[in-house]
């Protein structure tokens, strides 16, 4: 498939992984519509797509508010006469521990990472289907292979499902569904982890390739592969691992040492 003309909604667009692929869609040729919330990063990444020329329209989106998602979908199809390409990219982390989270929280997670999701497959997918054609992406994580991060994995499981449910009710319109599982990346939600870690692009370029070349799933970094397989075919070694008291001690110590800064700041 090529992106040359193509018109691609970008959800999530002001984030690290989707302001790479903001910028990787426009160096194939493709006019990016920035949905995001109305703030700071989406102010700044119109300037600098304006600076650099890029074709792009940029749509403040809540995933939130449904009203917000068919407003930004009603505009791209006003605007442009066609929606090409969908990539989900938005998303929120949680604490690890369920425990540790509010109710605010649950609530946000989910309609963000999965419920928002849906809606915007929703919402696009009466114009891919007229037109007999179109491309989505999902951007899930490893966490949705393995439960291990609270309701942040609840939400990447349920949009994995989601994708793959999508992806054979649409086959036949000609329209490809494909996942993104990421591993650890270099982006804000990991600000905590002090090891060297691959930057966005490399999610970017994936989204990419799934483009031209769909796929039902794709692991990145590669090195996550094998993990993912151990903890697909033994779940009751992952049971073992992650149900050791030292090892989920380890996994929220740094989750609960970045909230009580948090809470410190903001106090």
């Amino acid at each position: 498939m090529s992106l040359r003309g193509s018109v691609a909604i970008v959800a999530g667009a002001s984030g690290a992984i989707g302001t790479a692929t903001c910028y990787a869609l426009a160096a194939e040729g493709a006019t990016v519509v920035f949905a995001s919330l109305d703030d700071a990063m989406l102010q700044a990444l119109v300037k600098k797509a304006t600076d650099e020329r890029m074709a792009h329209l940029a749509v403040p989106t809540d995933l939130r508010k449904r009203e917000d998602v068919d407003r930004l979908v009603r505009t791209t199809l006003e605007r442009f006469g066609k929606i090409d390409i969908l990539i989900n990219a938005a998303g929120i982390g949680s604490a690890p521990a369920m425990c540790d989270s509010s109710d605010a929280e649950l609530e946000d997670v989910l309609a963000i990472n999965l419920l928002g999701a849906a809606r915007l497959m929703h919402a696009v997918l009466p114009a891919m289907k007229a037109r007999g054609r179109g491309s989505i992406v999902n951007v899930g994580s490893i966490a949705g292979e393995a439960g291990v991060m609270g309701i942040y994995s609840a939400s990447k499981f349920g949009l994995r499902g989601l994708n793959d449910s999508v992806r054979r009710e649409v086959k036949s319109f000609g329209i490809n569904v494909s996942l993104i599982e990421p591993g650890f990346i270099r982006t804000p939600m990991n600000a905590q982890m002090t090891n060297a870690l691959p930057g966005p692009e490399v999610v970017a370029k994936a989204i990419i390739d799934a483009i031209r070349r769909p796929r039902r799933t794709r692991i990145i970094p590669p090195n996550y592969i094998l993990p993912t397989l151990i903890a697909r075919s033994f779940p009751r070694l992952t049971d073992a691992v992650f149900g050791d008291a030292r090892i989920q001690k380890r996994l929220n110590r740094d989750a609960r040492a970045a909230r009580s800064a948090n809470a410190a700041e903001q106090s």
